[in-house]
């Protein structure tokens, strides 16, 4: 049964127009939400990537999926607030999110109370992205389930009025295996998984890298880290799961993190795929979200 979005946020209900500054949206009236509505009324997926190169190419890769026949230069909704980059294609939303759980945040809770007020029935939101993986080979798409911050905790901690809050942090199993049911086929020429990822606040030092400005440990250490990492079923490493789950958990959005590996970590620290094997890679996990959305919208 379709529901629609009920944030946790008391102050909300109290307030008679909303700005979503970040997007460069307004709500003028609350309680009339119905031009917002007429806007964005329809979306089913909220698919959200690091680059507004990547979303605007995701909004052109999905349209003859959707079968929608347009050729033209898709349009960014929220180009005036030289933030985020925001692209409608049919009943779903491709929106940029930055690099890291701190840019991520602002544009989610922006993009939550946008599907609130727009009255959206059980939209489902889907991060698309890379990531380092954790033996497993370069090109791998890992669909994840539970979300590990650097302290190696299936959690997220956040500081709010001086405190630390700590939130759960897992993906719907039921979403997950969805997507990897009518998302995935055996003839792709890549593996897809449904794995544990680990997202940290740090590129370098956070991911345990060795070829940053700053290193206090050696490449022993680092694998010994990596190899914990294993042990927790973690095969990828990226910079916003933990937020992403813990924040659509806390607020009842179904939601799933699909990325692919351009390197596995195993082996170095360095990405040394070519540009072209880099665009190719960056292709599949559209093809597994791109299915998966055409059977949301059959079903």
């Amino acid at each position: 049964m379709l529901k629609g979005v009920n944030l946790k946020n008391p102050h909300l209900n109290k307030m008679p127009s909303d700005f979503l500054y970040h997007l460069n949206i307004n709500v003028p009236n609350t309680a009339d939400t119905s031009v917002i509505q007429k806007q964005f009324g329809d979306i089913v997926a909220v698919c959200a990537g690091g680059t507004s190169k990547r979303m605007r190419e995701l909004a052109i890769y999905l349209r003859p999926i959707l079968g929608i026949k347009d050729d033209s230069e898709p349009v960014d909704l929220c180009e005036s607030g030289q933030r985020y980059a925001v692209y409608k294609v049919g009943p779903v939303l491709c929106v940029s999110h930055g690099v890291g759980s701190s840019t991520f945040s602002v544009v989610l809770h922006e993009l939550l109370k946008l599907v609130k007020y727009a009255k959206c029935q059980d939209p489902v939101f889907i991060r698309i992205g890379t990531c380092g993986g954790v033996g497993v080979e370069p090109g791998t798409v890992v669909i994840t389930k539970d979300a590990y911050n650097g302290y190696l905790k299936n959690e997220h901690e956040i500081p709010i009025l001086g405190k630390r809050v700590v939130r759960p942090a897992s993906f719907p199993d039921t979403l997950c295996q969805e997507i990897l049911k009518y998302g995935a086929k055996s003839d792709d020429g890549f593996n897809t998984i449904i794995a544990n990822t680990m997202s940290t606040d740090c590129f370098y030092e956070g991911q345990g890298r060795t070829d940053g400005a700053v290193c206090e440990y050696s490449d022993d250490e680092k694998m010994a880290f990596l190899k914990e990492c294993q042990k927790k079923g973690i095969c990828n490493i990226e910079m916003e799961a933990t937020m992403f789950a813990s924040l659509t958990q806390k607020v009842g959005v179904r939601a799933a993190d699909v990325c692919v590996t351009l390197i596995n970590r195993l082996n170095g620290d360095q990405v040394s795929i070519t540009m072209h094997e880099k665009e190719t890679f960056e292709q599949r996990p559209f093809s597994i979200v791109g299915r998966y959305i055409q059977h949301l919208l059959l079903n």
